[in-house]
């Protein structure tokens, strides 16, 4: 009896000892695995900043040169208007494919904090400051509502007002041109987290689109890049935080992005 139970024991053992070295190599099959892959995604980021690269110089000499031949049209020219219509219409192009390139080359790009203590109230006042220019000229009123007391957060101060820059132009951009509206920046305390809102009554986002809303180059305005909320989303998580939206259709939506006091 006492022999049986001795083998079965051993069998077990056996048994047990096998599965742990299946679990094992199958581990380190899928950890080499995701390791190549790593290497691959690094390999083709640094090819495709590279080529954003090289591609920006033989824009910049297509951009000269077309607007050295608007300069040596003459007037008198009977196609003058026609072709200068056309020049400027390639020129714009470019400079769009110029701003795209620019953006991909921040996304794609390295991000080094540069943290240091930084009064939120202060910070989004500046931002206030610098951009109710243009959101007035769309006929929208732009709103702070501080936090009642200094808030401060270990932020790089930079990067932070470039998120939140970027999700008042989202903001702005939603509101229909000439309707004119609210826009409404806020500061409020979550938990540990300071959250910053940008909050507009703008159209408001689709129900299936509001999952792809951070993807990189998934956008529904007409000229956008799709790159702005993705590079707030990267700014926020390289903190340590979060973004999400609430979106109503027909009512607008309320960005936020939550920070680590800590």
């Amino acid at each position: 009896m006492f022999a049986w139970g001795f083998l079965f024991g051993s069998l077990l053992m056996l048994v047990f000892a096998a599965a742990v070295s299946v679990w094992f190599h199958r581990r380190a099959a899928v950890l080499e695995r995701r390791a190549v892959q790593a290497e691959r995604l690094a390999e083709i980021g640094s090819l495709t900043g590279g080529l954003a690269h090289e591609i920006k110089n033989p824009l910049s000499t297509v951009q000269l040169n077309l607007q050295l031949l608007r300069e040596d049209l003459e007037p008198q020219n009977p196609a003058y208007s026609r072709l200068v219509s056309r020049l400027d219409t390639v020129y714009r192009e470019t400079a769009r494919l110029r701003e795209i390139l620019d953006d991909f080359l921040r996304y794609a790009g390295r991000i080094e904090l540069d943290r240091k203590p930084t009064e939120l109230n202060g910070l989004l006042e500046e931002l206030v400051d610098f951009f109710a220019p243009q959101a007035q000229l769309q006929r929208v009123q732009l709103r702070l509502k501080k936090y009642a007391q200094p808030l401060v957060a270990n932020v790089d101060p930079k990067l932070i007002k470039q998120a939140v820059l970027n999700l008042l132009i989202n903001g702005l951009q939603a509101i229909p041109d000439g309707r004119g509206g609210d826009l409404i920046l806020s500061l409020t305390v979550g938990g540990k987290h300071a959250v910053i809102d940008v909050i507009d009554t703008g159209t408001g986002i689709a129900p299936e689109q509001v999952d792809r809303i951070f993807t990189a180059y998934f956008t529904t305005k007409k000229h956008g890049t799709g790159i702005g909320l993705a590079m707030a989303r990267r700014i926020a998580e390289e903190h340590g935080g979060k973004i999400g939206v609430r979106s109503d259709v027909g009512k607008g939506s309320d960005f936020w992005i939550a920070l680590p006091m800590k």
